[in-house]
């Protein structure tokens, strides 16, 4: 099991701002940071954070998918992320290329991160 995840990101309120938005629907929330340096966001069992990359050179482009409890979250989060300013990569929806009964949607964050929120559950709603 992973604990937390931590990757740089080019502006640290910037993107801040962007999770705190996308992350509203799901009940996720700042756990404890350090403004202007980095910040954890608390994902039920484990740890989401961002720091600000210490170099002005391009960052790599990283994928991270959230396993969420119900098609609604994937669909809420789509919107959130949309709304605080993702570029969509992907709505909500089957992706039976993956498994059965996968459903998932994608967007990029302000870094070009591809963010994922996803369910495979036979009898998610």
């Amino acid at each position: 099991m992973i604990d937390h995840v931590t990757f740089a990101v080019s502006n640290i309120a910037r993107s801040k701002q962007f999770y705190e938005q996308a992350f509203a629907p799901l009940g996720y929330k700042i756990a404890f940071g350090d403004e202007g340096r980095f910040w954890a966001f608390d994902i039920g069992d484990g740890l989401f954070e961002i720091m600000q990359a210490e170099t002005s050179a391009p960052l790599p482009h990283i994928h991270v998918a959230f396993r969420l409890g119900s098609k609604a979250h994937v669909r809420d989060f789509h919107a959130a992320a949309l709304a605080a300013g993702a570029r969509d990569n992907g709505a909500p929806g089957p992706r039976p290329q993956y498994t059965p009964n996968y459903f998932a949607c994608f967007v990029l964050d302000p870094d070009g991160n591809n963010i994922e929120a996803m369910i495979n559950q036979a009898d998610a709603a």
